[in-house]
């Protein structure tokens, strides 16, 4: 089995239960059960309870009283930014994006009175995918000239500029928009994750994981590879150095959370029973294969809004209500 990687925080490990378990569901599961599954990662009571409390605040979890019970769901409107986002997951990493030879570059001045406004551009800018060439100038091999202006309108910066451009040939060699993204903290990152699960297949096909172990190994490892989306930059081919082993973590995250996913939702389903039988029957897992339908019956990538894909997720969630699914 991996070795245990640092532990997820209560919130994280809450919605990624319930991201991979109990989507598309209405019902709402109680606080005791929801506290038992996150004794599964080694979660206090006083810390889940505390977790189950944040989400609510948030807006992340809808809540529910009977009686003395209190009980948590899932928001209707996030059941298509789940599979959405879980797809993005999914799929993150296997190719690397094409390039056209043009950067997006934008250069800023801001006094040093606005230090807090600086502070923030910098942060939006990291978000967006942009790194630092220079104090001032940022850069992306990615067309982001749209999201850039309007971040600088947003934040009310006028001395910023925003560019596309390419490099001219025959400059300076380490000198270039290239420089500004460092890999090699983020290649050795992947490096550990292959070392970290890289057994776990011959652990599978031998028979030799419990329902608990791969519930917990499941959900730790999206915890684990959700980051990396965050954190990579997803560079042009032509910019990634040798022995880039993004792919082969890809293929393993992959490989790893469909298999364990049977076994993860009979443990799931065995927790919930302690508290509530009825409710351990509703429970499911989904898998690549089946997050890439639901994406493509639902419509698209749309996160935000009365959209098309919005409107597709209630006419599903409809459905399944009616075939009480």
């Amino acid at each position: 089995m991996p070795d245990t990687p640092q532990r997820a925080e209560p919130q994280l490990l809450l919605t990624s239960l319930l991201g991979d378990y109990w989507y598309w569901r209405d019902e709402h599961i109680p606080s005791a059960a929801l506290v038992r599954l996150l004794a599964e990662f080694g979660i206090g009571t006083d810390n889940a309870r505390a977790a189950m409390r944040r989400l609510a605040a948030k807006g992340l979890l809808t809540t529910s009283r009977r009686g003395r019970t209190t009980a948590y769901g899932i928001p209707p409107r996030t059941s298509g930014v789940i599979v959405s986002r879980t797809r993005r997951m999914l799929t993150f990493g296997a190719t690397a994006p094409d390039w056209d030879g043009q950067w997006t570059v934008v250069a800023f001045s801001v006094p040093e009175q606005e230090r807090e406004v600086r502070t923030a551009l910098r942060s939006r800018l990291r978000v967006l995918g942009f790194a630092a060439l220079y104090d001032g100038l940022w850069v992306s091999p990615r067309d982001l000239a749209e999201p850039a202006i309007a971040l600088l309108a947003e934040l009310g910066i006028e001395r910023g500029s925003v560019l596309r451009a390419a490099e001219v040939p025959g400059g300076p060699a380490a000198g270039g928009p290239a420089a500004a993204f460092d890999l090699e903290p983020l290649a050795q990152q992947y490096r550990e994750f292959v070392e970290r699960y890289e057994s776990l297949p011959t652990h599978l096909t031998a028979g030799r994981v419990s329902p608990a172990e791969a519930l917990r190994t499941r959900t730790e490892l999206r915890v684990d590879w959700r980051a990396f989306p965050e954190r990579d930059p997803d560079l042009p081919a032509v910019m990634l150095p040798p022995g880039w082993c993004r792919a082969e973590a890809q293929r393993l995250f992959l490989e790893i959370y469909d298999r364990l996913g049977p076994l993860a939702e009979l443990r799931f389903r065995q927790v919930l029973a302690e508290t509530d039988p009825e409710l351990a029957d509703l429970a499911s897992h989904h898998d690549s294969a089946r997050i890439a339908e639901l994406y493509a019956e639902l419509g698209g990538d749309q996160e935000h809004g009365d959209t098309p894909f919005e409107r597709a997720v209630r006419a599903r969630r409809l459905d399944d209500l009616r075939r009480g699914s």
